[in-house]
């Protein structure tokens, strides 16, 4: 028999089919459950009226009563309102309305007592309400006020149908007030006592129709509470179950070539943090279960270094390993600078690409078949179909986000045995946000940069002083030093990012002539092979300049350059402009990022480029991204369970997130597969979940 949860809306009196029909098609509340789980985003307190002479500032919802002095219908075509003076004995508030003119100037008495309740609004220096709602002051009503009255999220669809937020209100009361209304519980009881959380049935009421602020919070933390719990469930099952299904390749040795590598061709010695992570990394590899690990590392830590030792732990037994970039310019800068290593070692490196000639195609495919090629890097190439090793031990994913997840799955496919994997991304994660995006996969976090690196020097300018720029750029390039110039992408459309970019040369050109100045252009209209030229002719300083688009935010590295200008900077996310950052402090010199923004800024805008000035901190930033933009927003978050959160947000709620995972982690160490008579309610739970894929699920 339904549960009374799966009841349709149009069963709830006052709805009917057509309000039923309406409500499905824009909010996708088909069942009562649907209903109660449209939550209100806030709450108005109507609990008290206040005084006029009591308001403070703009902003703030409130309640008002008093009596209504109409001044009429005033203005004309889209500035046609209805306004109103009204007067509460300690002073007068202008109210006015754009809409329903006509009724209400039928409906307000002059010299009558309304109540009210809307937003101050601060206009010419003048307080007002604009639309608010209005009720005539009786008898009846006189002495009785609301509490906390729900507000729920609406459709502009559903105000056309004359669909306000109090039919809302009215449907989920009817709903909690009925007498068959139930929700089963789908927390074990021993959390329940541990955390003193009302049942869900009571979490639910009050989260809709709270008695007190103070039992909204309770009824809010402990739904809080359950929808991270079941998140971060699902993220250990899921490693639990690729633990169980996939034995990995097991490293028993530290061999001749890490040894040799280690003790004679390290650029510098490692930190105390990547020595770490070193650690980290060998020991899962020698457990016999498949590693699945994910590697966060600031701009410049020395991500790569580890990623070298780490592919030859696998070639020392017996094992071939890959690594894996989005895009050429990437692949061939990884290709490059392991190059000189793996040669020193006799051991073989080969590049494969979409350029890559036919001719030289075959020639790898057989070498990587036979074995002869011990590492090979790449880009989406390597996922194509005739790409076979004869044992692929260690896969290496460099800015994982950018690929999707088939992607990521095809690759360690390739062999007969499931190789480990390591991700790799330079996007540094807030740890809320990877206990949550990345739970099923173990994080390690490089967390400190190698000695004598200097701290990059960011300034904001304004365009206005774009000649003291340039003035700066021409000594620096005096001084034997190279310089990125970064333009924003205009949009989709390549011509006019072309067109954008030559008009951005045409204007740094003006300022800094050839021949005594040269140029290198980087732009995506260019083949791979071009762009290669081109970033091999900046690498070899045979060009002081370089003229881009965002195409070298990632993985691009001249230790010569020492300056990057940014254009309109305000148009670029926070860990886009660390990234771009990122391609200068790269050598012995004091480096320079020039942020170049028009003036006016947006609150956030400001505080972007605030926090660019103020820290080099990759973390920090971080941070700031997550809070300014939410995490829906960030890269990766889109599959990640993280949208289907209703109530939490990880910004604010990283002590229910902590204690959650906690819980998560306790419940599954002393019931794996939750099959003990407590577990019943988790058991279920899960059962309801519909099993969507999960961003970072490698396997």
């Amino acid at each position: 028999m339904p549960h009374w949860l799966e009841t349709g809306i149009e069963y709830l009196k006052g709805v009917g089919p057509q309000r039923a029909e309406a409500i499905k098609k824009e909010l996708g509340i088909h069942t009562l459950g649907d209903l109660l789980s449209h939550y209100p985003f806030r709450h108005e307190d109507r609990s008290r009226i206040y005084t006029i002479s009591s308001i403070q500032g703009d902003g703030i919802w409130l309640q008002l009563q008093g009596v209504i002095r109409p001044t009429g219908i005033v203005g004309s075509g889209k500035g046609r309102r209805y306004t109103a003076q009204l007067n509460d004995g300690t002073g007068e508030i202008t109210l006015v309305w754009f809409k329903g003119i006509v009724y209400l100037d039928r409906f307000i008495k002059t010299q009558t007592p309304y109540r009210i309740f809307g937003k101050i609004n601060l206009f010419n220096g003048a307080l007002n309400i604009a639309h608010p709602e209005i009720e005539l002051v009786t008898a009846e009503n006189s002495s009785s006020l609301l509490t906390l009255s729900p507000v729920y999220p609406l459709t502009e669809g559903l105000k056309r149908k004359k669909i306000e937020n109090r039919f809302l209100v009215q449907m989920a009361h009817a709903a909690v007030t009925s007498n068959q209304f139930d929700i089963p519980e789908n927390l074990p009881d021993a959390i329940l006592s541990k955390f003193k959380f009302a049942s869900r049935k009571d979490a639910v009421k009050e989260l809709h129709f709270p008695q007190t602020l103070q039992r909204l919070e309770e009824a809010k933390r402990r739904l809080k509470f359950e929808e991270l719990f079941y998140l971060q469930l699902r993220h250990l099952i899921l490693k639990g179950n690729r633990n169980r299904s996939f034995k990995g390749i097991v490293f028993e040795k530290v061999g001749v070539h890490f040894n040799n590598f280690y003790t004679n061709f390290l650029p510098f010695e490692l930190t105390q943090a990547q020595k770490k992570v070193l650690k980290e990394i060998r020991n899962d590899l020698k457990t016999g279960l498949q590693s699945n690990r994910l590697l966060q590392g600031d701009v410049g830590s020395g991500k790569t270094i580890v990623a070298m030792l780490t592919m030859l732990l696998a070639i020392d037994n017996g094992c071939q390993s890959s690594m894996m970039a989005p895009t050429e310019i990437l692949a061939f800068q990884h290709y490059y600078s392991l190059q000189p290593w793996v040669n020193k070692l006799g051991l073989r490196i080969e590049l494969l690409t979409g350029s890559t000639s036919k001719k030289k195609r075959i020639l790898l495919l057989d070498s990587l078949a036979s074995g002869e090629i011990n590492i090979l890097v790449g880009t989406h190439a390597l996922i194509e179909k005739d790409v076979v090793f004869k044992k692929l031990g260690m896969v290496i994913i460099d800015e994982q986000h950018r690929f999707g997840v088939a992607q990521r799955a095809k690759l360690w496919t390739k062999g007969n045995a499931i190789p480990h994997v390591l991700v790799m991304t330079a996007t540094p994660i807030p740890r809320t946000l990877a206990m949550t995006v990345y739970g099923d996969l173990d994080v390690c976090v490089i967390d400190e940069m190698p000695a004598g690196r200097i701290p990059i020097i960011t300034v904001n300018r304004q365009e206005s002083m774009r000649p003291a720029i340039m003035d700066f750029l021409r000594k620096e390039i005096a001084k034997g030093r190279q310089v990125y110039y970064v333009f924003p992408l205009i949009e989709d459309s390549e011509k006019l990012d072309l067109n954008s970019l030559m008009s951005g040369y045409d204007m740094v050109s003006g300022y800094l002539p050839p021949p005594d100045f040269t140029f290198s252009i980087l732009h995506g209209k260019l083949k791979p092979a071009e762009k290669e030229t081109e970033m091999q002719k900046f690498k070899l300083h045979q060009t002081d300049i370089m003229i881009a688009t965002t195409v070298i935010e990632v993985g691009v590295d001249v230790p010569n350059a020492s300056v990057i200008v940014i254009e309109n900077a305000e148009r670029f996310g926070l860990a886009q402009l660390h990234q771009l950052r990122g391609r200068v402090g790269r050598g012995n010199e004091q480096s320079y990022c020039i942020l170049i923004t028009k003036s006016g800024l947006s609150e956030n805008g400001r505080k972007r480029i605030n926090t660019m000035v103020r820290t080099n901190d990759g973390f920090e930033i971080a941070k700031v991204d997550l809070e300014l933009r939410g995490p829906g927003e960030i890269d990766g978050t889109k599959q990640s369970g993280l949208l289907e959160l209703k109530l939490a947000d990880i910004r604010f709620d990283e002590s229910i997130l902590i204690a959650s995972r906690v819980e998560a982690q306790q419940w599954l160490l002393e019931d794996e597969l939750l099959v003990k008579p407590e577990s019943k309610p988790i058991h279920q739970e899960l059962q309801k979940i519909p099993n969507r894929t999960v961003w970072s699920k490698i396997s």
